[in-house]
């Protein structure tokens, strides 16, 4: 009688493991960058609010002359700067500045190198909204990114 015990496994067992895995691999890899670019989608829709709300909130300052102003300004800041480095008001005696963001945050689509304040292509108040261009004053911002969303919308058009 022949009894031999076999530690290990065969080649071909190896060889199905490793296909399996492969295939397996291949299903997951998509799976996490759609999950990544879905989280970097929703970080942008996040960013995008913080910066209008804090371009908003500067506007309404200026109209309620809290903040000087120019008599020919929009009331719109002048750069996206001054929403983190804030603005003397003008109706407390110290002056002390007001702040519209605490930091300014990043387009995630962006180069990673690049700082968060450059992420940002800008509009003015005087262009149009479907040929954004910077000018005196930051109306709106947008991504500077070509890519499209799962809307199929351009980044750049959000």
């Amino acid at each position: 009688m022949n009894t031999r015990v076999h530690d290990g496994f065969t080649l071909i067992e190896l060889l199905i493991v490793v296909v399996i895995m492969g295939v397996l691999a291949s299903i997951a890899l998509p799976l996490t960058e759609l999950a990544s670019k879905r989280a970097k989608e929703e970080e942008l829709r996040t960013a995008l609010r913080q910066i209008r709300t804090a371009l908003d909130a500067y506007k309404k300052a200026a109209d309620e002359n809290r903040i000087e102003r120019a008599s020919d300004a929009s009331g719109y800041p002048p750069n996206l700067a001054v929403l983190v480095d804030g603005v003397p008001a003008i109706n407390i005696p110290d002056r002390r500045p007001i702040y519209f963001l605490r930091r300014m945050p990043r387009d995630p689509f962006a180069d990673k190198n690049t700082p968060a304040i450059d992420t940002w292509g800008l509009r003015s108040y005087e262009s149009p909204p479907d040929a954004p261009k910077p000018g005196d004053d930051v109306f709106d911002v947008h991504s500077k990114s070509t890519e499209i969303g799962f809307n199929g919308i351009p980044y750049r058009q959000w």
